[in-house]
């Protein structure tokens, strides 16, 4: 049952094969089948299941291959929504670090790969199709004994609400206030993730790099400074945390569930923002309904380990202590060292012992390998290595699964 001692974080490094087949399609004009892309997909992921399987992961995923970017098609798919195309700057908070990226010269990502809701938005499981595809395939290649071991990413409720100027994230008129807009986008996940159950998914998680930027003092200080907003951010992550709550809130028991916290890896191995988890841990750690919590841990921009203080006996935590941006491999002993000083924070939170809070710690790279689906800096033995390290690491601090 997850969490496993090993994880990693969801994306992996493309084939080209791969890369070309979706190249044509951009660039040419051509269909999926024109460019053998349906053939290429479901090879591509047999095969990195496959690696996965072969390297000691149970968690095993598609390596989001279906993907181009990390949040996938999920939002495109949900009726209402619309894709933004030329949009005006004055829309979005210019000091979210996401947007940042998108208003840099020669950033190849358009406003285009942004979407707000038009209209009133419903879940629709005739439209709702690219992670039941992607599960599917993933399924194919695995043992139906251990379907349930079978890891999804999927973007967090709030990724396209956080990066809008106050009352944005919707068309005018559409809804009243951000409230009416959360109770919609909590009914389309609560929709999703049944479907996803339904079709055998028990394990989900939520990619979420805007809980890391409420760390960041950058993004405090322009949020603080915006003259449109119209509560604090702190009332920003509470309602934030009670959108994901209400998300989660019809998920069966056998349901895991987790939250992925980084601060941007974009192409170049590139990092959006820096900040210590202190600010939100507490609030975080207590009141988010989640079984797990995947943190990034690889640099000083992360922090220390003293907010693991905060975390209840009832939750665990996955240390993103490997990173997928330099080529480095890190020191196997530092590795572990660093996992035993994190075990130390966790046990003098809730009085255990170090053994007793080890049994809620896990190991795992700090991100995922390819977010965007290309222009890394690690090459495919590079990323086997560190995966490699990591399944070492867990084998010699837990010797288990």
């Amino acid at each position: 049952m997850a969490p496993f001692r090993a994880e990693h974080m969801g994306s992996l490094l493309r084939p080209q094969n791969l890369l070309d087949a979706r190249e044509a399609i951009r660039d040419k004009g051509l269909s999926p089948e024109e460019a053998g892309l349906p053939a290429i997909e479901k090879e591509a992921v047999g095969n990195v299941v496959k690696l996965q399987q072969e390297l000691g992961f149970k968690a095993v995923n598609s390596g989001e291959f279906n993907r181009t970017r990390f949040w996938g098609l999920m939002w495109d798919e949900f009726e209402g929504s619309v894709a933004l195309q030329e949009a005006e700057a004055s829309m979005f908070r210019l000091y979210h670090p996401d947007v940042v990226s998108l208003i840099e010269k020669d950033r190849k990502v358009m406003p285009g790969d942004s979407v707000i809701a038009g209209a009133k938005l419903r879940h629709n499981r005739e439209k709702s199709k690219s992670n039941l595809h992607e599960l599917k395939l993933v399924q194919q290649f695995t043992p139906k004994e251990e379907w349930a071991n079978i890891k999804l990413t999927m973007i967090t409720p709030a990724w396209f609400h956080m990066r809008y100027k106050q009352g944005k994230a919707y068309a005018e008129g559409v809804y009243a206030n951000d409230e009416e807009y959360f109770a919609d986008v909590a009914k389309v996940y609560q929709e999703e993730l049944k479907m996803l159950y339904e079709a055998g998914l028990r394990n989900v998680q939520f990619d979420d790099p805007g809980l890391a930027y409420f760390c960041s003092e950058e993004f405090r200080a322009g949020y603080a400074s915006d003259p449109d907003n119209t509560i604090s951010i702190d009332t920003l992550l509470d309602s934030y945390i009670k959108l994901y709550n209400d998300s989660l809130s019809l998920l069966p028991a056998d349901f895991h569930t987790g939250v992925h916290l980084c601060r941007g890896n974009f192409i170049g191995g590139r990092h959006f923002a820096s900040g210590a988890y202190d600010v939100i841990a507490q609030k975080l750690f207590q009141e988010l309904n989640v079984n797990t919590f995947y943190l990034e841990y690889d640099t000083a921009r992360a922090g220390g380990f003293e907010p693991l203080q905060y975390l209840p006996k009832n939750k665990n935590v996955v240390l993103g202590v490997v990173s997928t941006k330099l080529r480095e491999l890190e020191s196997k002993e530092e590795v572990k060292r660093r996992v035993e000083e994190a075990a130390s924070w966790v046990a003098k939170g809730t009085g255990q012992s170090r053994e007793e809070a080890l049994k809620r710690v896990m190991v795992s790279p700090q991100c995922g390998f390819s977010t965007h689906e290309s222009g890394y800096p690690l090459s495919e033995d590079d990323q086997r290595a560190k995966l490699r390290l990591v399944r070492e690491v867990a084998d010699e601090i837990w010797g288990e699964a």
